[in-house]
């Protein structure tokens, strides 16, 4: 086997805290991803970095990608580091298990790294992608009206906001968000609404200039999902109903828009295949992010260009970021350089 995979479990605080309706992290200060190193002795010197994000919802954690990587690892061995030879290496990824996004997201994206300074491509181009991306937003988690007003403040620089929902203070937040900010604002409930609720905030909602609603409903409530579509002049964006491209054709003419993951998905070359299967069946593409750092983001930069909303701001999040190379522009959209593979590398 050419393939050495070395993989470190990182614990990371997070600038200010961040809850969402569905928390189950350290209740909101702290953060755990997973960074893996690719190495081939074909390639002597070149280390493809990845990472995957475990999310406990869709049932990984560290523990359960440690146990499958050999396995993903052996999918790939001897892939080609060219355009097509990245490409059917991502696919027998992809099949080799189902479920583990987190932990194909890893390995895949180490992957296109790798063969992106092997053949002195970055990711994006590697791909046949554009490196002409929209801006991303900012998140805001849930806490206190005044506190959240204070962080928009802050983020007031950024072209949209987006603010996490589903407590009981959801409108005297949004207002209070709103007094100090006057661009576009998005909502995402993390699955934390009711029909009643959703219907009675809708009205609020336009009057306040929300720009889309992110999955109010529990992931397999598409009825819900369908029915509120049907009223709302908002496009209402599938996320945790919305996990990798087999559930798509399910989703048509229940929702506007859907919500791309990398950690999701399965890495950037899942993900493009997906946001690109997505704007063939009509939907608004909306491309997401994990409290991760700069090397999913980059990977998720790479596949921008296929989104029309971006919300990639994860490690923006963290206290302290381990890596370095990858810059965010003044006009808040990650510069998408011509260097080989994701352009990051360790900070010293």
């Amino acid at each position: 086997m050419t393939l050495d995979l070395r993989q470190e479990v990182l614990h990371l605080g997070l600038r200010d805290p961040f809850r969402i309706a569905r928390s189950d992290h350290d209740a909101g200060h702290a953060v755990t991803t997973v960074v893996v190193e690719l190495r081939d002795e074909r390639f002597p010197g070149l280390v493809g970095l990845g990472e995957g994000y475990p999310d406990r919802f869709y049932g990984e954690t560290g523990a359960t990608m440690a146990a499958i990587f050999p396995h993903l690892l052996a999918a790939v061995e001897g892939f080609e580091p060219t355009p097509d030879g990245v490409r059917a290496a991502s696919d027998r990824l992809q099949r080799a298990i189902r479920w583990n996004g987190s932990a194909k997201c890893a390995i895949d994206t180490a992957m296109h790294d790798l063969a992106g300074k092997v053949s002195g491509l970055p990711v994006h181009r590697l791909l046949g992608l554009s490196a002409d991306i929209p801006p991303t937003d900012f998140t805001l988690g849930l806490d206190e009206p005044a506190i959240v007003a204070e962080r928009a403040k802050r983020a007031g620089g950024f072209p949209a906001l987006k603010i996490k929902c589903g407590g009981p203070a959801d409108i005297a937040t949004l207002e209070a968000v709103r007094a100090v900010y006057d661009k576009p604002l998005r909502v995402d409930a993390n699955t934390g609404w009711t029909p009643d609720i959703a219907r009675q905030l809708l009205p609020k909602l336009v009057d306040l200039g929300v720009e889309l609603i992110e999955q109010p409903f529990p992931a397999t409530r598409l009825d819900w999902l369908r029915e509120l579509q049907a009223v709302s002049p908002l496009p209402i964006v599938a996320d945790e109903s919305c996990v990798t491209i087999a559930d798509l054709d399910a989703l048509v003419g229940v929702i506007a828009g859907v919500n791309v993951k990398l950690a999701k998905c399965g890495g950037p070359g899942p993900a493009a295949l997906m946001l690109a299967r997505a704007r063939e069946l009509g939907f608004r593409t909306f491309l997401g992010c994990m409290e991760e750092t700069s090397v999913a983001i980059a990977a998720s930069a790479a596949v921008a260009s296929l989104a029309d909303w971006v919300d990639l701001d994860g490690s923006l999040l963290l206290a302290s970021e381990p890596f370095t190379g990858l810059v965010l522009g003044a006009d808040h959209r990650w510069q998408l350089t011509d260097a080989p593979g994701l352009g990051v590398s360790r900070a010293l």
